[in-house]
């Protein structure tokens, strides 16, 4: 007992580093690349180009760790490489091409998701059964400290020792996470995946778990929509800082509050595990979403502020709820595969919404807040949507 207490501890703290330390790359990249080249487009392209490529690495990732008969030390060179990678990408501003410095960052992306989906998918191994309702929800909890402690500590280094150094910073922090992940237990019994597989087998099987499963190709569906929406929002809150309070920073740090609400529901969710369903949870929360994004499109301080935290009371329980669901559903052989495929898609529903609002946002800031408050609002029927050749689908209530 002592032993997995001490894993779980080591677990828990390496994944709150790591997920730090990738939170502040985005905001360290985007500031260093002003810095550096004076580019805001270049900046941008920066910040999308070492984003995107999740798409495509998530579930070879996934792959590569479900065949893997010591995922731990697969997932500690990843974190190797993904912080040498920022450091190249870092290196390379303003001294060699545009193109490969970009070219760089999406390699670089392509390992972001072990820092999410690929380093939850070892929680089993970590805890006994019955404690994994309320390790599931601390392990959530990482994330949205990370999404509180990530940005400010990009903007704090920028400021106190210059843009480059945020980066420098971020990457060490996710260094420093190579330990706790190089200690992960190896896979054991029959769970593993043969080595004999071809990885496009793997990678083909993993998709089909997904989608052939009713749980977890709802649960995914749910959360890329939330996404979705989330990304949107993300990218009307400079506007509507602007607009409320005269500042584009006031937007910007509103982020904080979002993902200090989320730290809050979910601390609550550890205390009560059990209180309610995953899969309730992963209908209801858009719901809520939904609602705030409609509030925040009222364009007032006070009602922005509500909404911003009233949305980060749905994300945190929802992130929890869809481990949960994951969890419970995949097939251990690709139960990392399951997990970095989800994080994979909803990195790109985060891109695709934060892509579409835009130039909504500049026709009307209201219409475009309203378009994420219905595309979160999908989620439901998405929920509920009837099998193909059936009745609706059952709601499966937590193992």
């Amino acid at each position: 007992m002592a032993d997995r207490h001490s894993s779980s501890r080591s677990y828990l703290v390496g994944a709150l580093v790591a997920r730090t330390g990738d939170d502040m790359a985005g905001p360290a990249l985007l500031l260093a690349a002003l810095a550096l080249t004076g580019s805001a487009t270049g900046a941008s392209s920066l910040l999308a180009a070492v984003t995107v490529s999740a798409a495509i690495g998530g579930p070879v990732l996934g792959a590569l760790l479900d065949r893997s008969p010591r995922p731990g030390r697969l997932l500690a060179g990843a974190l190797v490489l993904y912080a040498t990678g920022l450091a190249v990408v870092l290196g390379g501003l303003g001294r060699v091409p545009v193109a490969v410095t970009l070219l760089v960052a999406v390699v670089t992306g392509l390992l972001g998701p072990a820092l999410s989906g690929g380093w939850t998918a070892q929680l089993p191994r970590i805890v006994t059964a019955g404690r994994l309702p309320r390790a599931n929800a601390l392990d959530a909890m990482t994330f949205s400290v990370a999404g509180l402690a990530g940005p400010a500590l990009a903007g704090g280094a920028a400021e106190a020792l210059g843009a480059p150094t945020a980066v420098v910073v971020s990457a060490v922090l996710i260094a420093a996470a190579v330990p706790a992940a190089w200690r992960l237990p190896p896979v054991s019994g029959p769970s593993a995946m043969p080595r004999a597989a071809s990885l496009t087998g793997i990678v083909t099987s993993g998709v089909r778990a997904v989608a052939g499963s009713r749980p977890l190709a709802r649960a995914t569906l749910t959360s890329v929509l939330s996404c979705a929406a989330q990304g949107m929002l993300t990218a009307c809150l400079p506007l509507l800082g602007e607009r409320s309070v005269g500042g584009a920073g006031f937007g910007a740090a509103l982020l904080s509050g979002a993902a200090l609400s989320a730290l809050l529901a979910n601390a609550v969710l550890a205390r009560y595990p059990h209180a309610v369903a995953p899969d309730t949870v992963l209908w209801a929360a858009p719901l809520l979403q939904a609602a705030a994004l409609a509030l925040a499109a009222t364009g007032g301080p006070v009602a922005l502020v509500v909404a911003v935290a009233v949305v980060g009371l749905a994300e945190g329980p929802q992130l929890t709820a869809l481990f949960a669901v994951r969890h419970r559903e995949a097939p251990e052989s690709l139960r990392t595969q399951v997990f970095t495929t989800g994080a994979s898609l909803k990195i790109t529903g985060f891109a695709v919404g934060a892509a579409v609002a835009g130039p909504l946002a500049d026709r009307s800031l209201p219409g475009a807040l309203l378009v994420a408050a219905g595309t979160a609002a999908l989620a439901v029927p998405a929920w509920f949507a009837p099998r193909p050749g059936g009745g609706p689908a059952r709601t499966t209530t937590p193992a």
